[in-house]
Order: structure tokens, then C-alpha cells, then sequence
């Protein structure tokens, strides 16, 4: 299956992340005096890439695989089969001492900030901690790298952040120090899990300006994962529409907005309210079905919901993700 190319000009050896029919299958229905007898299917046969410097958004509703997608680029999970590519290296063959040197590569900002930091540390300690683990730096030069870290993403004076406890900070104070502590050993490439998701509408601007500046001024890239089209459309260059463990679309992030193909994405653009009393806002457009990721038919994962599916739908495999128009990406029979 050939990967969609970013929408960034690029030269060969310019994209940073390569991932190949990807797949991670969990067991279950398996107890004391049973066997197995199912799988679901988290994610199944995806590829995409990222390009140096770019941000892809990943979106789609709760449970269609994203967060399973991203713990699988940054080694928290491991798949089940496919590729996984991130700055040349083979991150699903990575293991034991070799996975220092990735670590310092790949990073993750997760979607609760309270969730995943320690409690029982303090400021310092969490974002110097990947400074230690990677011995990197005497103390005096970790706690001039975790004041400058703490500067960037806005909290400053870092001495009055320093030798404070998590819960001593505001839940937007918290995810920038997760921020920090991410960026503080200069990643290549972020992941990025609903990192605004968590936070308050009025301070998520603030975050999103945040990780905008550091990806200019850094030169990282971002996998986003988002259910927000909003933030995915501010922040990222391209939109990878996901459904039930597949990727239905990939295109530019205004081509996504402005112009869906797939069924599921218009219906994810059109179930976003409009700002405005005098526009109605209109109806998403699917059936009532809800097909299941435990093992799963091979037809179209959309079928059960797509208001215009055919026989064709019902009676062949799921679609391979082609290109429809220049750069657009789409997996269904009927276009």
C-alpha cells in the first residue's frame, strides 16, 4: 500500500517518523479454564508518515485506536506486527541499552497532567528526572537546563516553581511542567495525547501558542492526537482521520475541513457546532449501527453507520487508503 506524503516539500531522507501496516490485537474473553477466543483490534494495518518538522493530527472518537497508536511509537506498547520507523531507527526491534538513546529522541506529553506526574516529587526532580535516567549533565548544569526548560514554557521565575509539589500547581502550570520535563533532553519527535483535553477553554490557548513557538523554535515534530477538529486545525499541517483501528483519511488539515471525502469525516465535521444562533446546526449524517472491534468483519469498519454504503460495502473487504485527489488520501469504494 503506498504512504501518503506529507503535504511538506520535502527531500528524501526528510521524513522522521515511517510507520508501516502497523497492527496491535488484545486478547480477550480468555479466563482460568478458557481459551482465547477473541481479539480486538486497537489498531489495524495503518501506515503514515511525518515529516521533519511537521504536525500530524490524529483524530477521531473515543476508542478508534489513537492513543494505542501514539504508546506504540514511543515503545510503551508494543505491536502486535508492522514497521515502525522514527529518525532511522527500527524502533520495534529496539530493546535494553539501545532504548536509552531512542528515549532521547521520542518523547511523550500525556493527556492528564495530574495522572503523570509523581506526587511525591517535586518540580525539579520531574523534569530533571530524563537528565538522570540518560546521565546527561552534572547537577549544577541539570538545574540550569531545568530553570531554562521551566523559563521556556512560561514558568518563570523557575525558582518559585522549582521546589513546589504537583498539586500545588494549577492544572495548566501542571501541563506545562509535562511539557518541560518532555522536552528537556531535545527530542526529535513528540507525541503529543490530548494535551489541552484536560484544561480549562480559557487556558488551552495559552498551551496550544505554546507548542506551536517550541515546534518553531525546536524544530520538533508532533504526532497530535486530538478529538478536537478545532485544535487539530490551528495546530497541524495534516489531519489522519481514524476510525475503529483504520485510517479512513489523511490530506492537508483546511483540504480535511473544507473538503472530507469519507463518509465519517463529514460527519465529524458536521457534528462541530457553529458559533453562530442564526445558522442552524446541522444533523450528522450516519446510521445507528456501531460495528466492533472484536473481531471484526472484514468489510468496511463504516459500514454499519455509513449513510450511503452499497452492496459493494457489504460484500468486499475494507478499502485501501488511496489517493482520491492530489495529496488526499481516502479509504472507501465509492470514490
Amino acid at each position: 500500500m503506498a504512504l501518503p506524503d506529507s503535504r511538506l516539500d520535502r527531500d528524501t531522507g526528510d521524513t522522521i517518523v515511517s510507520v508501516k501496516n502497523l497492527k496491535k490485537y488484545y486478547p480477550v474473553g480468555r479466563g482460568l479454564f478458557r481459551r482465547q477466543h477473541a481479539l480486538l483490534h486497537a489498531v489495524d494495518d495503518i501506515s503514515f508518515e511525518v515529516a521533519r518538522g511537521e504536525v500530524l493530527g490524529l483524530v477521531g472518537e473515543s476508542g478508534c485506536g489513537k492513543t494505542t497508536t501514539g504508546r506504540m511509537l514511543v515503545r510503551l506498547t508494543n505491536p502486535t506486527s508492522g514497521s515502525i520507523i522514527v529518525d532511522q531507527t527500527d524502533v520495534s526491534s529496539i530493546s535494553g541499552a539501545d532504548m536509552g538513546p531512542f528515549r532521547q529522541k521520542v518523547q511523550m506529553i500525556f493527556q492528564d497532567p495530574y495522572e503523570s506526574l509523581d506526587p511525591r516529587m517535586t518540580i525539579f526532580d520531574i523534569v530533571s528526572e530524563p537528565l538522570n535516567v540518560n546521565h546527561i549533565g552534572n547537577l549544577e548544569q541539570r538545574e540550569e537546563r531545568v530553570a531554562e526548560m521551566l523559563t521556556r514554557v512560561g514558568l518563570a521565575p523557575p525558582a518559585t516553581f522549582m521546589f513546589r509539589f504537583p498539586h500545588e500547581l494549577s492544572g495548566g502550570q501542571r501541563q506545562r511542567v509535562a511539557i518541560a520535563r518532555a522536552l528537556v533532553v531535545n527530542p526529535t519527535f513528540v507525541v503529543a495525547d490530548e494535551p489541552t483535553s484536560m484544561l480549562d477553554v480559557s487556558i488551552r490557548t495559552g498551551v496550544m501558542k505554546l507548542l506551536t513557538e517550541l515546534r518553531e523554535d525546536f524544530g520538533i515534530s508532533y504526532l497530535y492526537i486530538t478529538h478536537d477538529l478545532a485544535v487539530a486545525r490551528y495546530l497541524c499541517d495534516r489531519i489522519a482521520v481514524m476510525y475503529l483501528g483504520k485510517i479512513v483519511e489523511i490530506a492537508g488539515s483546511e483540504e480535511v475541513i473544507r473538503n472530507p471525502l469519507h463518509p465519517y469525516a463529514r460527519a465529524l465535521i458536521s457534528a462541530v457546532p457553529v458559533p453562530d444562533p442564526a445558522i442552524a446546526r446541522p444533523v450528522p449524517n450516519v446510521r445507528g449501527g456501531v460495528s466492533k472491534p472484536i473481531n471484526p468483519h472484514p468489510r468496511c469498519r463504516f459500514y454499519e453507520r455509513c449513510p450511503v454504503a452499497q452492496k459493494v460495502c457489504q460484500d468486499s473487504d475494507h478499502p485501501e487508503l488511496r489517493e482520491v485527489e492530489g495529496n488526499h488520501f481516502a479509504a472507501c469504494h465509492l470514490l
